[in-house]
């Protein structure tokens, strides 16, 4: 399973529907991320760029871009970003796998040497 964070925002016309009858939309959404193998940890309304906040557990990237893509094609949602998340343990081995990589950067004093 892999963690990942979704941030929504909601189109105006969604927002009019859930002032006219408030609703919990992470309760709403649960069903549909647990049928393709996954588990809402949490879930935030939020001020600012984005609306709603979640944390999902999925079974693989495939489920989680399912997932969005049905929210996004709901019509509901006017932006949705869903952004892979690795613990501190995974980032600090693939720092350790990037400085073992070899991989040399471009810079003008290499481009200018290739001339």
């Amino acid at each position: 399973m892999a963690l990942y964070l979704l941030q929504v925002s909601y189109t105006s016309e969604a927002w009019a529907a859930m002032v006219k009858k408030p609703q919990d939309r992470i309760e709403a959404v649960r069903p549909a991320v647990e049928k393709l193998g996954g588990k809402v940890l949490s879930g935030y309304l939020a001020f600012g760029k984005y609306d709603l906040i979640a944390i999902v557990d999925m079974p693989n990237n495939i489920s989680a871009a399912a997932f969005s893509l049905a929210a996004a094609a709901g019509g509901a949602v006017s932006k949705l970003v869903t952004t892979p998340l690795m613990s501190t343990k995974d980032g600090m081995e693939a720092m350790k796998r990037a400085g073992a990589a070899a991989y040399k950067a471009p810079t003008a004093k290499a481009a200018a040497k290739r001339k």
